[in-house]
């Protein structure tokens, strides 16, 4: 089988891709990765072909920071090189609306790895859930409605998709009745995306991998059917030995003990760096600060802080003793696959449901994004707190369990949903229906008009 990786060009987003491909790779699947050039290392390293999305008419498409608004460029460039690789299925990213809508128009299953938690509504269940910066409805209709806009644009709003699937509209029908009747629109959207079947998102693909554990979804919520725990795909580039002395080097200058921060994106919530050199400097600790997405680093100088931008954390886990997180994905599990307790400053994105996940489970404190209370102190507690790291110990446990076959399983699901009897080259199985739908030429597909409007705002915590 010809199978296509083409995920966002982020770490936390290509490594467990090239987990996954490495896995099929060795099961005899012939596995290539279409991303940004500057992931051609990283796929080089784990053994697999790349080919680089600029070259496709793909420029910026695969960049998580820019997710909501290339999806007409990440279809075009996915359709280009599907057609290319002759590809039978597409793995994907999580948010990559244009990979999904390039395997609706190859006609050619689509598997999406996930986040560490499922963002969007669940099929049951979850009550009572406390809802952190924004519903899961609104979080489903904000993301369907982009998704919607994406189709749109690619020529595709004229038949039907080949996920079942409400439309925005219908979603947003329904929660306006319920609300009417009831006086809350609580539910209203997940029966609707549901109402074509249980698990009726278009945003799932054929198959939706989840990297955490199901103690981080919310108790007694259930999942839609095809969304499936795999746990964590660890993989990340070799640390440079040189890199890592010099890493080394710098910390044996203080010799604190280590705590390390990952940055994530700051989503409109301020910079973190005045709490940052106020928790660092003359205290107890020092940190070593990966700079990650974020722009315009300011630590002081008297700060006991090393900015790094690595594109590797494992090591950095190991030399310290706690985790400072916005609670993005990649951090929170490098963390706790190694037993380190987290301190969670949540944002944007799934960084608010993530860390609520974390402190239902007992595995982190919540770190609030102003200096007040004293952030040094805080801190300090933290790195005290046996029974903190406890319940960290016992939660990477889990997840270390899942990972040592965490590829082998989330293999054995692409190769399930694979149809066997589909296995002929992808642009011998188009056959779209409407001429509209046909991409235009050299793969580029015709747009019927502008985006719809979308509301972006940031997703923020109270």
């Amino acid at each position: 089988m010809n199978i296509l990786l083409c995920p966002l060009s982020d770490g936390g987003y290509l490594y467990p891709a090239l987990a996954v491909g490495r896995e099929l790779g060795l099961r005899g699947h012939r596995v290539s990765v279409l991303g940004r050039a500057t992931a051609a290392p990283f796929a080089a390293e784990a053994g697999l072909p790349f080919a680089a999305a600029e070259e496709f008419g793909g420029e910026r498409a695969f960049s998580a920071a820019r997710w909501g608004t290339m999806g007409l460029a990440q279809y075009r460039a996915t359709v280009r090189a599907a057609r290319q690789a002759r590809a039978d299925l597409l793995v994907t990213s999580v948010l990559c609306n244009g990979a999904l809508l390039a395997a609706e128009t190859l006609d050619v299953p689509a598997v999406v790895i996930g986040l560490s938690i499922h963002l969007w509504t669940y099929r049951s269940g979850g009550g009572g859930e406390p809802q952190y910066g924004r519903t899961r409805e609104n979080r489903t209709l904000e993301t369907l409605a982009l998704y919607e806009a994406t189709r749109e644009e690619a020529g595709l709003s004229a038949r039907p998709s080949r996920w079942p699937r409400a439309t925005v509209a219908a979603a947003t029908s329904a929660a306006t009745s319920t609300a009417t009747v009831t006086g809350t629109a609580t539910g209203a959207v997940t029966e609707a995306a549901n109402a074509d079947g249980p698990d009726g998102s278009a945003l799932l693909g054929d198959a939706l991998l989840l990297r955490g554990d199901p103690e981080l979804e919310h108790p007694g919520a259930e999942l839609p059917q095809r969304v499936h725990h795999v746990g964590p795909l660890p993989w990340e580039p070799t640390a440079d030995p040189d890199e890592l002395d010099a890493v080394d080097a710098a910390l044996a200058r203080s010799g604190k003990p280590v705590v390390y921060v990952h940055l994530g994106r700051f989503f409109g919530g301020g910079t973190p760096w005045p709490r940052l050199n106020a928790t660092f400097t003359g205290g107890r600790y020092q940190a070593v600060v990966e700079q990650g997405r974020t722009a315009e680093p300011c630590p002081a100088p008297d700060a006991d802080i090393l900015l790094v931008r690595k594109p590797w954390l494992g090591p950095l886990v190991d030399r310290a003793g706690l985790v400072l997180t916005a609670g993005t994905s990649a951090p929170v599990l490098g963390a706790l696959l190694r037993g380190r307790p987290l301190g969670v400053t949540p944002n944007g994105s799934e960084q608010p449901v993530l860390a609520g996940a974390l402190l239902r489970s007992g595995a982190a404190v919540h770190l609030p994004r102003t200096g007040e209370p004293d952030q040094a102190g805080l801190v300090d507690a933290a790195w005290r707190d046996d029974r903190l790291r406890s319940h960290a110990h016992r939660l990477g446990r889990r997840l270390a369990d899942a990972a040592a076959d965490g590829p082998r399983r989330a293999a054995d699901l692409v190769e399930q949903t694979a149809r066997p009897s589909d296995r002929q080259p992808a642009t011998s199985r188009e056959n779209h229906g409407y001429s509209i739908s046909r991409p235009g030429p050299r793969g580029r597909g015709e747009p019927l008009g502008g985006r719809a409007g979308v509301d972006r705002s940031a997703l923020r915590l109270p």
